[in-house]
């Protein structure tokens, strides 16, 4: 009973969100709580499943709510603007090179294995590129969330470092027979930016004949960007240093996040804007975008804390393992791999790496699979590559709303060239046999 309406609600949860016919609010919350109902759960063992579940997810909430406010005074003050006019003066506004740069600074800024910092970093520092060129958000959300996954892997990622500890060996051991697949999986993605670039590339040059532009524009140098009234140009390298200073205290991690975010929020409107009614107006500027960060995270919280304290996610685990015919038994590696990036979309980190795994351990040993072998075919797409389409985790909303993209038509666009890029990288594994494709 509990295993089945613990595969409809994500089969649900799944259909709302892909076809955009709800907010995530709405289906973050809605769907797990009436699952929960259907289990016999009563008001108060629910009410204990949603505050584990929200509690978890404050701290985050809190960063990712100053994080957008502290990024978009800095908008407004100016820091990108110098950024936006050299990076088109350089790239001919070509969006083949934006897409591109795109994902080559998400993989330089993924070298910490933090998602959120790498998307809190790559997302706000391109997307003026992209508006200024037309170039679509769902691309960029989509090529951030590539250059990130690719490199998730390193051993001090998440990942890895659940992998490890689920399967008792060290973090590089697990990851050095990879690095060949992983070099090959950058290339890839660096390749997949160029692709869509170049697409995105002739969908702007068709809409500029459609509207009678002047086609022959592209290589006129950057635009003339009209000066905001909150701009502060004098003090370009004032918030230039505060902005490294915040990243880098961020990445040292001698402080938490979220207070990192709040003190840089400070810093910024003071130095900025001074006065209470300038710093107001600029907080009541990204307010919108603040709470909706904050709302889907809760909601989120609603969703993690209900599945996993009820215990439907351990459900759906040993189903899935119990699945298993015999006859595909001594392939088992290779299916875990090849289905890593989907299975991101049903198991977070957490649940995957120290409930999935364990069991996958137990019914490969069967088979003769060795342990560390399932361990690296499930970091070549399982919430590595895979992390940037899953709602299981909080840097997917992250990406989601600094982007502005809506969650499901994200999901749809971005799965399967992760898949493809996670299927290639598996390839090199296999070929290399830091994956065995037959055991026993």
């Amino acid at each position: 009973m509990l295993t089945a309406l613990a595969f409809a609600t994500i089969a649900v949860l799944l259909a709302l969100l892909l076809s955009n016919r709800v907010s995530a609010v709405v289906a973050l919350i809605s769907v797990p709580l009436a699952a929960a109902a259907l289990a016999g759960f009563g008001p108060g063992e629910i009410t204990g499943f949603v505050s584990a579940g929200v509690g978890g997810v404050v701290g985050t909430v809190a960063m990712f709510v100053f994080a957008i406010l502290f990024f978009g005074v800095m908008r407004d003050a100016g820091l990108f603007d110098p950024v936006v006019e050299r990076v088109l003066r350089f790239a001919g506004r070509d969006p083949v090179t934006i897409a591109v740069a795109t994902v080559v600074l998400a993989m330089a800024c993924h070298l910490d294995g933090a998602g959120a910092t790498t998307f809190l970093i790559t997302v706000p520092a391109m997307l003026p590129l992209y508006e200024a060129l037309g170039m679509r958000r769902l691309l960029l959300a989509a090529l951030a969330g590539l250059g990130a996954g690719v490199m998730n892997l390193v051993p001090w990622g998440g990942p890895t470092a659940r992998a490890a500890t689920t399967v008792g060996t060290g973090a590089n051991e697990l990851w050095t027979p990879l690095i060949p697949a992983q070099a090959v999986g950058i290339v890839a993605a660096i390749a997949v930016a160029y692709l869509l670039g170049r697409r995105e590339r002739r969908r702007l040059a068709a809409a500029r004949e459609g509207n009678g532009a002047d086609t022959d524009g592209a290589d006129a140098g950057a635009p003339e960007h009209a000066a905001s009234e909150h701009a502060r140009p004098r003090l370009f390298w004032v918030n230039v240093a505060i902005t490294v200073a915040v990243v880098g205290v961020l990445i040292w991690g001698v402080l938490s996040p979220e207070l990192v975010f709040m003190i840089g929020l400070v810093v910024a409107l003071v130095v900025n804007y001074p006065g209470m009614r300038a710093q107001t107006d600029r907080i009541n500027a990204h307010a919108q975008g603040a709470v909706l960060m904050a709302s889907t995270l809760l909601a989120a919280g609603v969703f993690l804390g209900v599945m996993e304290e009820s215990g439907m996610i351990e459900a759906m685990a040993s189903s899935l393992t119990g699945a298993v015919p015999q006859a595909a038994g001594p392939a088992l590696p290779l299916v875990v791999g090849a289905l890593g990036v989907p299975m991101s979309l049903l198991f977070g980190p957490d649940a995957y790496y120290f409930a999935v795994l364990p069991v996958l351990d137990a019914v490969g040993a069967g088979f003769g699979a060795d342990p560390d072998a399932l361990a690296r075919a499930s970091l070549v797409g399982q919430e590595t590559v895979g992390f940037p389409i899953s709602p299981l985790t909080g840097s997917f909303f992250l990406l989601t709303g600094l982007a502005k993209v809506p969650i499901g038509a994200h999901i749809r666009f971005l799965l399967p060239w992760a898949w493809g890029v996670s299927l290639i990288m598996l390839a090199v594994a296999v070929l290399t046999g830091a994956v065995p494709a037959w055991t026993g």
